[in-house]
């Protein structure tokens, strides 16, 4: 995305909306709702955690995102996306995360995050390269959710948001 692209606050708007309408979503691509740009948002206030009151505040817009690098150990948590409604799997990534990008003010930014925010990083950041949660579960992983992919190819899933069949 070109730093000086004049749909930035725009598309920021979009994901934060079609975010928050989502009702149960942390983090949303800029690819999920069409737009084929390296942006993605998060904000991980709706946790309710109180052993991290510092998730209240992280609201970030991350823009030509790059991670540089992956490390410290391996956590594996399950997972759900919007992109895939009404299931979860096991996925197991790295819990820290370096990654170099700009905000929506075209402030460059090259910052470490770990521990859940790192995870939750790393899964917008996949769906800036065509990757979903489930192209990291196992294979046996994969094979247990087959039948739910099923439903959601053919448009049989029931979610509070609008949903494209495959293909359309």
């Amino acid at each position: 995305m070109p730093s000086d692209y004049e749909g930035k606050q725009q598309l920021v708007d979009d994901l934060f909306e079609t975010l928050y309408k989502s009702g149960n979503g942390i983090g949303l691509a800029a690819p999920q709702i069409g737009v084929s740009l390296r942006a993605f948002v998060i904000d991980l206030s709706p946790i309710d955690d109180d052993e991290h009151p510092e998730w209240k505040n992280f609201k970030k817009v991350f823009l030509n995102a790059h991670i540089i690098e992956t490390s410290g150990k391996d956590v594996t948590m399950e997972e759900g996306c919007l992109s895939l409604p009404g299931m979860d799997g096991k996925v197991t990534r790295k819990d820290t995360v370096k990654i170099a990008y700009e905000d929506e003010n075209g402030v460059k930014h090259e910052d470490v995050f770990t521990g859940y925010p790192a995870r939750v990083i790393q899964h917008e950041y996949d769906h800036l390269d065509g990757h979903l949660y489930i192209d990291r579960m196992s294979p046996l992983g994969r094979q247990l959710v087959k039948g739910k992919l099923g439903k959601i190819e053919k448009g049989k899933v029931s979610c509070g948001y609008k949903v494209k069949k495959a293909g359309k």
